[in-house]
């Protein structure tokens, strides 16, 4: 008989000791509430100066002293780098002197043909030479002249076009000797300047190296404004268009702004955009800050909502567990709209229901769960 009632005690107590249950202590939960969502795209951003400036070469020279390293925090006037422009203004000046050589010339050939003009029409009022030699004779002058016009005018732009090339080096310049043995020659070095207050973002990294004219030395970025590129998945290139309203993640604290650029080519799946910030020169923003994006492609004012987790995450249908005094019970849920941090009920849930966010994917066979 004590056999008989120890199996039928156990039948009927045991399944409710060994029922799954979960501590409260160890899970997440949030509150069902009502208010404002925003469906979001997360990206990944980096905070860029919103004015870059690019310096280049205006001659072929060559780097001597490099003054400045990137990452330094320029002062209009201070120096960046020494170009030797000892070939470049030599060139120059050779051209000139060839210039005034020739406008010599042509002087003397002006000079030489009013001469002989002068005499034949002396000689054509006296009837010795017919009119047309004294016609060729004015049109020799004509020419002349007209030759050493464009040669004046050859010399004047060269001269301007020296000054604009070399305008605010040359007269900075210094001179030292060159130590090689085999090249005992004196070096005119031009120090380049920065022209504004920012930061130094790039330098030509090596002395002694060769530049071409046109060719980019250096790179000053003015840090009293700033912009964001994002980076996201090209999945998304539907839903992404200019003006759409974004939030910039800055730490704990957030700037809004709009996109206000996409670039047209994807690389390895990832779109590129510009936002431009409503505050441009936060204090929040630093060169080369990563930031994480949220860009905003729907809102709804009222909607109910609760917050992210494990446990309720994505959109479309899914089961959740709500608790119901001390049990959990596991409700089919349809989600709207997703931002970074709420998820849109719209169906299976009431304002006031308590949702574990916590993983449950270890009791997802069972209808139920003791909370404790």
């Amino acid at each position: 008989m004590m056999a008989v009632a120890l199996i039928a005690f156990t039948l009927i107590w045991a399944p409710g000791w060994i029922a799954p249950s979960v501590s409260r202590n160890r899970i997440r939960t949030a509150t069902v509430d009502a208010g404002p969502i925003e469906a979001t795209i997360t990206a990944s951003g980096t905070v860029i100066p919103e004015f870059e400036q690019v310096l280049s070469s205006p001659i072929d020279t060559r780097v001597v002293n490099i003054l400045s390293r990137p990452g330094a925090i320029l002062k209009k006037g201070q120096p960046i780098l020494d170009l030797d422009v000892s070939e470049s203004l030599l060139t120059f000046e050779n051209k000139l002197d060839d210039l005034n050589s020739q406008l010599q010339i042509k002087n003397l050939d002006l000079q030489f043909y009013d001469a002989t003009y002068a005499k034949n029409r002396k000689m054509y009022e006296r009837g010795l030479i017919p009119e047309d030699q004294v016609n060729q004779a004015k049109l020799a002058v004509d020419k002349a002249d007209i030759e050493l016009q464009r040669l004046e005018n050859s010399i004047r732009n060269t001269r301007q076009s020296i000054q604009t090339q070399l305008d605010g080096w040359v007269p900075e310049s210094q001179m030292l000797q060159d130590r090689s043995a085999e090249n005992p020659r004196r070096i005119t070095l031009a120090t380049l300047r920065a022209d504004r207050d920012g930061v130094l973002t790039y330098v030509t990294p090596q002395e002694g190296i060769a530049v071409h004219k046109g060719e980019i030395i250096a790179r000053i970025a003015d840090l009293s404004s700033f912009h964001v590129e994002a980076a996201v998945s090209d999945v998304h290139a539907t839903r992404l268009h200019t003006g759409l309203p974004v939030r910039v993640k800055v730490n704990d604290d957030y700037l809004t702004g709009t996109i206000t650029h996409i670039l047209p080519t994807i690389e390895d799946g990832i779109i590129t955009l510009q936002v431009g910030l409503e505050d441009r020169s936060s204090k929040l923003l630093r060169s080369n800050l990563r930031v994480d994006v949220f860009i905003i492609t729907e809102r709804r004012a009222r909607a109910l909502r609760v917050k992210k987790g494990p446990a309720l995450n994505g959109e479309g249908s899914q089961d959740v567990f709500v608790i119901r005094g001390d049990m959990a019970i596991k409700t089919p849920v349809r989600i709207g709209l997703s931002s970074f941090d709420h998820s849109e009920i719209l169906d299976g849930l009431l304002e006031g229901d308590e949702v574990i966010l916590s993983d449950m994917s270890d009791y997802t066979h069972m209808k139920e769960v003791k909370v404790k």
